[in-house]
């Protein structure tokens, strides 16, 4: 028998269950005209001029509530973010539930509120959605699947093969907050100032657009965290990454957590922070606009861009002691279940 008020099998047998789910549940927290009909389809308003940028994420983070955020919320911050790291304003996104039979009702309200409230912080309209419960044992809680579409204003362009040698490297704030968060909880070292950097950037990203800087290209050092998308921004643009550890902003809860576990703080998931490759005249420019916008207030110059000559490494930090240190790619999962 299930405890009263969790999730039935019946819940997604598209029954009256279902029915009170969606109507008492989903409907009241994204109440919205293109999402009011239930139809089978979303029909939108016509896309403003631009590019349309379309993505598409799933999450499965463990634990599901976390200091600074839940799944619902990093769902929606996170799917935010990849449209506005592309250059893209973000408009529209589905939301789809895969939940486990037994589920607590107030576990599922908490996360279905989260991403409610991201999508309100967000600007973004959530305009279609599915819900689907697999047997006891077959799933874990709750995973949340979720696609963005937004659009990329004339004149934007971003893209690692627009870095050049000599480029700044800028993260909007201390990194690697919210890997050491999910951490710490697993290992019940939960507390303190420690909590995850989930937010989403569309506000930020359009704060650095209007300033003018000459932006080469921009992501979310999510999984993976900031030694890998350097990693692949090397591997695509052929050059070399050079980042400073002077000069990295990294919380002292984060440092801690990661000296504990043995992790490299360097390779732990920010999920509200942005890292850009800016031409060096333009990175003051650039760093008065974020450190203005209450997310960037912590922005900081992280490393440069040099050419990679033959047997370089493509990226290394270059230690407070003066000395160089490789920053290989994982090559396992360090961090399983982040996001």
């Amino acid at each position: 028998m299930s405890p009263a008020g969790a999730i039935l099998l019946g819940h997604g047998s598209g029954g009256r269950l279902t029915h009170e789910l969606v109507r008492g549940t989903f409907l009241p927290a994204f109440d919205n005209p293109h999402l009011r009909p239930l139809s089978d389809a979303a029909l939108l308003t016509a896309l403003p001029p631009g590019r349309p940028a379309l993505t598409t994420d799933g999450f499965v983070v463990d634990p599901p509530l976390f200091p600074g955020g839940d799944l619902g919320y990093l769902s929606v911050c996170g799917t935010v973010n990849d449209l506005a790291v592309s250059g893209a304003r973000p408009l529209w996104l589905t939301w789809a539930v895969i939940l486990e039979e037994g589920l607590e009702r107030d576990l599922l309200d908490e996360v279905v509120r989260g991403a409610a409230r991201a999508a309100r912080e967000a600007g973004v309209t959530l305009v279609a959605g599915d819900t689907k419960v697999v047997p006891r044992g077959k799933g874990d809680r709750v995973f949340a699947v979720t696609s963005g579409l937004g659009v990329v204003p004339a004149g934007r362009e971003v893209g690692d093969d627009r870095v050049r040698a000599g480029d700044v490297i800028v993260a909007s704030g201390t990194l690697g907050d919210h890997g050491a968060t999910i951490m710490a909880l697993r290992h019940g070292m939960a507390g303190g100032g420690l909590r995850s950097d989930c937010a989403p950037l569309a506000g930020l990203l359009e704060a650095a657009w209007e300033s003018g800087a000459a932006l080469r290209t921009m992501h979310d050092p999510t999984r993976g965290g900031t030694a890998t998308v350097c990693h692949e921004v090397a591997e695509r643009s052929g050059l070399r990454i050079v980042l400073d550890e002077a000069g990295l902003p990294l919380r002292e809860e984060t440092r801690a957590v990661s000296e504990l576990l043995g992790l490299d703080p360097l390779y732990l998931a920010s999920e509200g922070r942005c890292l850009f490759w800016v031409a060096p005249a333009d990175q003051d420019r650039l760093l008065r606009a974020l450190r203005a916008h209450p997310q960037g207030a912590e922005a900081a110059v992280i490393g440069t861009v040099a050419v990679r000559t033959q047997g370089a490494l493509p990226v290394v930090l270059r230690t407070a002691v003066g000395g160089v240190r490789p920053l290989d790619l994982l090559s396992g999962a360090e961090l399983p279940r982040i996001c």
